[in-house]
């Protein structure tokens, strides 16, 4: 694993030096083994020990001390992503703030290093893009806001389970992939305990293709 960076300037060097290269490379540098698929956070936990990732927490950024969260994004050759992004697990009960201001989501994405992942084929095969540091701006941060405030609202209101992916312009929340045999415990309608499937909050794919659009002038 590569050290921590000790700025910003430090980490956005070692994230350029990435550029071009293929995953299978990079995890040759890094000592790990190539990514044998796209899920379960295999290509981001490579990103992460390339760029020295102390460990973020499920309440923070992986770069804590800078305020940075990573986010690898697989897009294809015109550099449209290719599936929405997830941002952290959700709970579906009464911990789960009311307010975007001091959320976990609103703490993830306040400021996020994006490293697309170009190519098809092979995961190993894959390169990396160009990387961007990206802020919400105030039109962006709004969308943010109120998609969030109206899934917890729900969530507040016992109806957790009744959420669909259709809920939000740039925020959703939706089943995480990697607990979809799992279960969790959510309070219900009458205030009572149900079990529900395990969701995360993710970011729409039309989101961050507009995101990689402004930042590469596509359009």
């Amino acid at each position: 694993m590569a050290p921590a960076p000790v700025d910003l300037e430090a980490l956005l060097a070692a994230a350029a030096g990435l550029v071009g290269h293929t995953l299978g490379s990079i995890a040759t540098r890094a000592g790990r083994a190539a990514p044998a698929g796209l899920g379960k956070g295999e290509v981001g936990q490579l990103i992460e020990a390339a760029l020295g990732a102390p460990g973020g927490s499920e309440a923070g950024p992986d770069f804590a001390p800078l305020g940075v969260e990573l986010k690898t994004l697989p897009v294809d050759a015109k550099g449209a992503p290719r599936e929405s992004t997830f941002v952290c697990h959700a709970p579906l009960d009464l911990r789960l703030s009311a307010r975007w201001a001091g959320s976990r989501p609103q703490a993830k994405l306040q400021q996020v290093l994006w490293v697309p992942v170009v190519g098809e084929g092979p995961v190993a095969a894959r390169r990396v893009g160009a990387v961007f540091l990206w802020r919400p701006d105030p039109d962006e941060e709004d969308v943010l806001r109120a998609d969030y405030e109206e899934i917890a609202e729900l969530v507040h209101r016992g109806e957790a389970r009744a959420i669909s992916a259709r809920v939000g312009r740039a925020l959703q929340l939706r089943p995480k992939a990697a607990d979809s045999s799992g279960s969790t415990w959510v309070i219900d309608g009458e205030g009572l305990w149900a079990q529900a499937q395990p969701r995360g909050f993710y970011l729409r794919r039309s989101f961050t293709k507009a995101v990689v659009a402004r930042r590469f002038a596509l359009i």
